[in-house]
């Protein structure tokens, strides 16, 4: 029997709120974070909405040295990172440096700190273009950040699957835990809200024009017109769960099934492979669709992919036979980093037994799903299923399961 790998911290940086405490007071209730984006002006851009992380200080929470040398993406995920061990109860100074690894995703890499630098290069010249260049634009960045803070010497990387990244990278850091690493750092962090990130993101065709937050990302609605970007994310600490017991660590609950399929060549003729995902993480966690209490979905708001997801969900479950949510409502879609937050939500549902609302969608019968909206839904939450989907074919399936 594979060992059991399991989750003993948390550390959430997101729109609706800082820290795990503050996001799943607002998460819980659908209170969002979405608005018009105010880091630059949007009036330019047929998009104008994105979930922003207000109040966020880097100084206040990193030493002064990292700030010349981090892109606003790498200082969210060491602030993530620091709380995340913080709430572990881990003191990387006390464990050997090759017993610790970090995995993560990422969709763009430091985008902000890339176009400041280019501006610079094209306006002032190749000596004003800072030495940091050189690694902060890149989509490495936050693992070899988090790594070198910490001393963390063991097997590290990152998963570039685009929006379904932050599940690849936690299933990649089970793979570690159970190849021998006690512990390891996992999640993703993302955040390109700048002029350069923005255009990149428009290119997909699938960020909405819509101009009220109030009706601009809504999954599995016949409105439905795109996604709203956002930024942030979350970092999770993953052990072997023998090992977390051992030194009584609180146990959110277990990485417990895993699956990833590419969808085929458009034209092929052949069929999504979504539901392949879900069945073979299904399967890898040894439980049925009838044991599944919640699926959080992928839910991209683009009719054509929600009709796949849905047409996917049904033929596993029934249709209406399991609550669908898709909280990324209130934060918009953080890319890499959706995924991975998604988790975090699904632990902090399962300790409340409460499923966090969709927001402001009415949803067709067309898809034919029990989506729970507007209010949250009280339910005992033992098992999980979280969907992320990543533009160009990725497909990933991840099963939670509660520490009970």
């Amino acid at each position: 029997m594979s060992t059991p790998v399991v989750v003993t911290g948390l550390g959430v940086v997101a729109p609706n709120g800082l820290g795990v405490e503050e996001y799943w007071s607002a998460a819980r209730v659908g209170k969002s974070g979405i608005g018009r984006i105010s880091r630059f002006d949007p009036t330019q851009y047929p998009a104008q909405l994105a979930g922003e992380i207000h109040g966020f200080e880097a100084g206040e929470h990193l030493p002064s040295r990292l700030l010349p040398q981090t892109d606003r993406m790498t200082r969210l995920a060491l602030v993530a990172a620091d709380w995340a061990l913080a709430d572990a109860g881990v003191n990387p100074k006390e464990l050997p440096a090759f017993d610790m690894g970090v995995v993560t995703s990422s969709a763009s890499g430091g985008f902000e700190f890339g176009q400041r630098e280019l501006e610079r290069l094209w306006s002032q010249g190749s000596e004003y273009v800072s030495a940091y260049q050189s690694f902060a634009w890149f989509y490495a960045v936050n693992s070899g950040q988090i790594s070198i803070r910490h001393g963390m010497k063991g097997p590290s990387g990152v998963v570039v699957t685009e929006q379904a990244g932050g599940l690849d990278s936690v299933a990649q850091a089970r793979r570690q835990v159970r190849k021998g690493t006690p512990l390891v750092v996992s999640g993703s962090v993302d955040a390109s809200l700048c002029p350069w990130g923005w255009v990149a993101q428009m290119t997909s065709g699938r960020v909405t024009t819509q101009d009220d937050p109030a009706t601009a990302y809504l999954p599995f609605d016949r409105r439905a017109s795109g996604h709203v970007p956002g930024e942030g994310g979350a970092i999770l600490i993953l052990e072997r769960e023998d090992v977390a017991r051992g030194r009584g660590a609180k146990v959110y609950g277990e990485i417990a099934g895993y699956g990833a399929t590419f969808d085929p060549k458009p034209g092929s003729g052949r069929p999504p492979a979504l539901r392949r995902a879900i069945e073979t993480a299904l399967a890898d966690a040894g439980v049925s669709p009838r044991d599944v209490d919640v699926v959080f979905a992928d839910g991209a708001a683009v009719p054509e992919l929600d009709r796949i997801e849905a047409e996917a969900l049904n033929a596993v479950f029934g249709r209406e036979q399991v609550p669908v949510t898709v909280p990324k409502t209130a934060t918009g879609a953080l890319y890499s980093a959706a995924g991975a937050l998604d988790i975090a939500t699904v632990f902090l549902a399962m300790e409340e037994g409460l499923i966090p609302p969709t927001m402001n969608t009415d949803p067709s019968d067309e898809y034919g799903l029990d989506l729970v909206v507007g209010h949250p839904r009280p339910h005992e939450v033992r098992t999980a299923l979280v969907l992320a989907r990543g533009q160009g074919g990725f497909n990933s399936a991840l099963v939670v399961r509660s520490a009970a």
